[in-house]
């Protein structure tokens, strides 16, 4: 074990989503802010996606955390249900939205239960608080069940929204919102964060942090060439970067060697098959900087965000449309 070797308190590239280990780079950063503030502004509805490995579970643990704190310090009444395995039937999903409450219900009908579910979201708003469903792994969500979580917030009261949703989940997700049977559902999505992968620099500080966070102190052990290393074989994403410094403090601490260089991230990164992957460059156009040209020097490689899915211009083209069709009839 490299904790005493290194003389660190804890293990700094765990693969557990611990906020306190949340390294808040500029994806992180605005997708957190973004949420924070979409619940205490009572948005309703709200999506966060990303790619695998980028940390949107620790994003979302720091959601909870973050308005735990805000709410137990003015006294306000905040209710939440976190479900991280949405492959779940109607009733299924309607018992795990009681036990995430914490409601006991004792009739079975579907109308005593959301009239429970209806009360308790009425009694947080009364105390100045809300009630906050979050859902990881959305993408896996059926259409059907994505239905009755949109009736749940039927629920409002003509003055603001009883129950916060954010939806969390890979870009799949996106693609599942835009099916023709979700129109209801995506005119009320408020809000949209989306994380990517780090860039070099952010990775570096990333790695940096997270060893200052376990305990280490004195220089970093990673040296530049390693660091870049890193990088390449992962590609900025954090779950990758986890395994890889770890690996790499493993090998070091046996060699009874505190730098770690080049070769020992190789090393370490043959035996966890992580290959270097050439980032896809897409052509660019006037909104878009050149490849190589962006701030951070990566940020040009990477694939252009794509847009807003769910933006007012899709919107109001597809109310337009709507319009057009009714017109037609008459």
């Amino acid at each position: 074990m490299y904790l005493d070797f290194y003389s660190l308190k804890r293990e700094p590239f765990c693969l557990t989503p611990d906020p306190k280990f949340l390294h808040l780079a500029e994806p992180h950063r605005n997708a957190l802010v973004a949420l924070v503030q979409g619940v205490l502004r009572r948005r309703g509805f709200m999506v966060a996606t990303g790619a695998v490995g980028t940390g949107k579970t620790t994003v979302l643990n720091a959601l909870l955390y973050l308005l735990s704190n805000l709410h137990k310090s003015g006294e306000r009444k905040l209710v939440s249900a976190f479900l991280v395995n949405p492959l779940l039937t109607r009733q299924e999903f309607l018992e795990s939205l009681l036990d995430e409450f914490e409601l006991q219900v004792t009739s079975s009908t579907k109308p005593r239960r959301l009239l429970a579910l209806h009360e308790l979201f009425l009694e947080a708003q009364s105390k100045g608080g809300t009630a906050v469903l979050i859902i990881d792994e959305a993408h896996l969500l059926t259409v059907e069940l994505l239905e009755e979580i949109r009736l749940l917030t039927n629920m409002d009261t003509h003055r603001e929204k009883l129950l916060q949703v954010i939806l969390c989940g890979q870009p799949e997700l996106a693609s599942l919102l835009l099916q023709p049977q979700m129109r209801a559902l995506r005119q009320r999505i408020a809000l949209l964060a989306q994380l990517r992968p780090l860039t070099r620099p952010e990775t570096a500080a990333y790695i940096d942090q997270r060893l200052r966070l376990a305990g280490l102190e004195g220089a970093n052990p990673f040296s530049p060439a390693a660091l870049e290393e890193v990088y390449r074989r992962t590609q900025g994403v954090p779950r990758l970067i986890n395994l890889l410094c770890d690996s790499c403090l493993t090998a070091s601490s046996q060699m009874h060697s505190r730098d770690i260089d080049i070769d020992v991230a190789r090393a370490a990164a043959r035996g966890l098959t992580l290959t270097p992957i050439a980032p896809e460059v897409l052509p660019t156009n006037g909104n878009n900087p050149a490849p190589g040209n962006g701030s951070g020097g990566s940020a040009g490689a990477r694939e252009t965000e794509p847009p807003h899915p769910f933006s007012p211009r899709l919107v109001a083209g597809e109310n337009r449309q709507q319009r057009t069709a009714a017109g037609d009839k008459l």
